[in-house]
């Protein structure tokens, strides 16, 4: 046997070599099939996503400083820093432990309330039948809409706070909770009655893994109208807080303190889905997912 034909076979084909006088397929397989070109250098995720908010300050610092802008209607960047500043030394902090601490309480409360009525009516078609056409018209309410009716049975005091969150909270929870239970696939329940699974265990090995991606997505969309409802809860009654802190800039027209409040809202909304998110990536470290080369 020639020593291309050795080579041949020993790349595992299956078929005599190739002719005299034609290319081997061994010479071009590594460069046409095996070979991968090399991944460009690419910045690191958290740098590409500050360079959007980086370019947007820059934008409203130059339009602000060439007078584009008026400066008490949008002030510029670096005042709005100045503004943050004066507001740490004047017991900013106690405002944002004030409203942390709320929208954590009230995100708690909703989403486990949201947890048992969505798997409930995920798993007992009476239950649904009952309760999930009256939860889709309550999700239509507009946040504001509560207040008035929260203050007049729970007065002025934290209590109206609370639950006006939960109720933010409870109905993007219930959405994935019930949903995720209800695409589990068909089959993979019939086969877990097949090996005489209880209910319990199915719940654990089937049902909870297949509904776990809806459920947490869920989760960080509570998370997120938690922190809306809670600057709806804090402009009404309110002593301390961030939405205490937008109001007050807007009864003193203080835009500085408006847009500063607002930032540091932005801010500790992505750390709390940072967190929510990292949760869900070891929790469905399990799952063989898509994700695009570009992102890998």
């Amino acid at each position: 046997m020639s020593d291309q034909a050795a080579i041949y076979l020993g790349q595992g084909g299956a078929h005599a070599p190739p002719a005299a006088g034609a290319e081997p397929l061994v010479q071009r397989t590594p460069n046409a099939v095996l070979h991968t070109p090399a991944r460009h250098r690419q910045l690191p995720r958290w740098l590409l996503g500050l360079l959007l908010p980086a370019a947007l300050l820059a934008a409203a610092e130059l339009a602000v400083r060439s007078g584009t802008l008026a400066p008490n209607l949008l002030p510029p960047p670096s005042a709005i820093l100045e503004t943050i500043a004066e507001l740490a030394l004047r017991g900013l902090a106690t405002h944002v432990a004030a409203s942390t601490l709320r929208v954590a309480v009230g995100f708690t409360a909703g989403a486990l309330a949201a947890i048992l009525l969505g798997a409930a009516t995920a798993l007992h078609r009476p239950a649904h039948a009952i309760f999930d056409p009256s939860v889709q018209a309550l999700r239509a309410i507009p946040s504001l809409a509560w207040v008035p009716l929260l203050l007049l049975w729970l007065g002025i005091d934290e209590a109206p706070k609370l639950v006006l969150i939960a109720i933010g909270a409870f109905f993007p929870v219930y959405m994935g909770v019930s949903a995720g239970i209800r695409g589990v696939d068909r089959k993979l329940v019939e086969v877990a009655r097949l090996y005489r699974l209880t209910a319990a265990q199915q719940a654990r090995q089937v049902l909870l893994p297949g509904a776990l991606p809806s459920i947490l997505t869920g989760l960080r969309n509570g998370l997120g109208m938690a922190w809306m409802f809670m600057v709806a809860a804090e402009l009404i009654a309110a002593s301390k807080g961030l939405g205490y802190l937008l109001s007050d800039g807007r009864e003193t027209s203080r835009a500085d303190i408006v847009l500063a409040t607002i930032l540091l809202l932005a801010v500790l909304g992505k750390a709390s889905d940072s967190l929510m998110l990292r949760l869900e990536q070891r929790l469905l470290a399990w799952r063989d997912s898509f994700e695009s080369p570009d992102h890998a």
